[in-house]
């Protein structure tokens, strides 16, 4: 095979990576499926005027001349379409989460296993400059064995990214801890190298929801021109303050991981500004990610050399989505499909995540239970 011929379902929203493939000379994006014709319409006119295109993905599923398929519907039909095209012969690029249930995960995992085919999950965050360059930091020891993490996720969008659409509702997402999480808990994991066994959590709707009727938009809504989330000129355009919406904005997560390592994510989605700040701290040093695109090392004494200096290292920006990440992750697919290369995102690190941010969702909805991590089911 010389070129992947590659199909979305889901063509708008994240399916816009589909121009990354479409511009490769290895890979050709030659289906698309949507719900919304007119998603289908500009996705044809956009990325390939002779692309077949359906509103029923089993359409694109049955068709010979398409060898992979990527994921990037809404998650809570991740699990749906990853089973269908798995089961179909089709290699599979599925955006994070992976499923909205730990359960649901598994599912597409055994079915993985049983396919024969591929399957990458779309943490794009392990192909952003600054976590690669705090993945190398710590590989390389300067900080030494790492036994604490503390994570903290201003979401100041996140009226506009979570509460004006579907992601508001428990039935759509389980949780923001998985929806929005999943990245951070899976930053924690691939940095440190080892993986959650526990967690206790906390959070509460603190801020969005309340009383306005769930058919309300902003650009009808009599109060457009005073209230704090309106955005009547987005797509996204469903009132954030409307009955329907029951997932944490505030929640906060301890997680008890292998090696003796503890961690905590904390996440706001009603903070004013936009911003991770990353802190790990070893048995020589600490590491933290900075607002200003620098990560800074402070040493200890180690009776090494490398308590002789702190270091700050001046992160590189990088052209493409996602500070350069989307062409990385688009290009890796194709390498794992056609030359078997190892993606640097394994379907066992899509299902820990979601099985750490299912459990935190559970814990907080709990009182704080202690809630442990399930291996998986193969």
């Amino acid at each position: 095979m010389d070129k992947l011929r590659i199909g979305m379902i889901g063509v708008r929203g994240r399916g816009g990576i589909a121009r990354h493939w479409q511009a490769s000379k290895r890979a050709v994006v030659v289906a698309g499926a949507d719900v919304n014709e007119d998603h289908l319409q500009a996705f044809r006119e956009e990325i390939n005027p002779d692309a077949f295109i359906t509103t029923d993905y089993r359409e694109m599923l049955e068709r010979d001349d398409v060898d992979a398929v990527a994921i990037t519907s809404p998650d809570f039909v991740h699990e749906e379409h990853a089973v269908a095209a798995l089961e179909a012969g089709k290699h599979v690029f599925c955006e994070k989460p992976l499923a909205i249930t730990t359960e649901g995960c598994d599912r597409i995992l055994r079915t993985w296993k049983a396919s024969g085919k591929r399957l990458m999950v779309g943490f794009n965050m392990r192909y952003m400059p600054v976590f690669r360059v705090m993945k190398e930091i710590v590989d390389s020891g300067a900080i030494g064995e790492i036994k604490a993490v503390w994570v903290r996720h201003f979401v100041g969008a996140g009226g506009d990214f979570y509460y004006h659409d579907w992601h508001g509702t428990r039935e759509n997402v389980t949780g923001l801890l998985l929806q929005k999480g999943s990245h951070d808990i899976d930053m924690i994991h691939w940095i440190t190298g080892q993986y959650t066994k526990g967690v206790v959590a906390f959070g509460s709707l603190d801020y969005f929801g309340g009383d306005k009727p769930n058919d309300l938009t902003c650009d009808t809504c009599p109060e457009v021109d005073t209230c704090t989330e309106a955005q009547p000129h987005s797509r996204r355009r469903q009132c954030a303050f409307r009955q329907e919406i029951d997932v944490e904005d505030h929640s906060m997560v301890l997680m008890d991981m292998e090696g003796g390592i503890k961690a905590s994510y904390l996440q706001c989605h009603y903070a004013p500004d936009y911003y991770r700040n990353y802190v790990f701290i070893g048995t020589e040093g600490r590491m933290e990610s900075l607002d200003n695109g620098t990560v800074e090392v402070k040493t200890r004494r180690s009776n090494t050399w490398r308590e002789h200096a702190d270091r700050v290292y001046r992160v590189k920006g990088a052209a493409g989505g996602h500070g350069g990440a989307d062409p990385l992750i688009c290009a890796e697919f194709v390498e794992m499909v056609l030359d078997g290369k190892e993606p640097l995102a394994t379907p066992e690190a899509g299902r820990m995540s979601v099985a750490v941010g299912c459990a935190a969702t559970e814990s907080l909805r709990n009182g704080g239970q202690p809630v442990d991590i399930p291996p998986i089911a193969w």
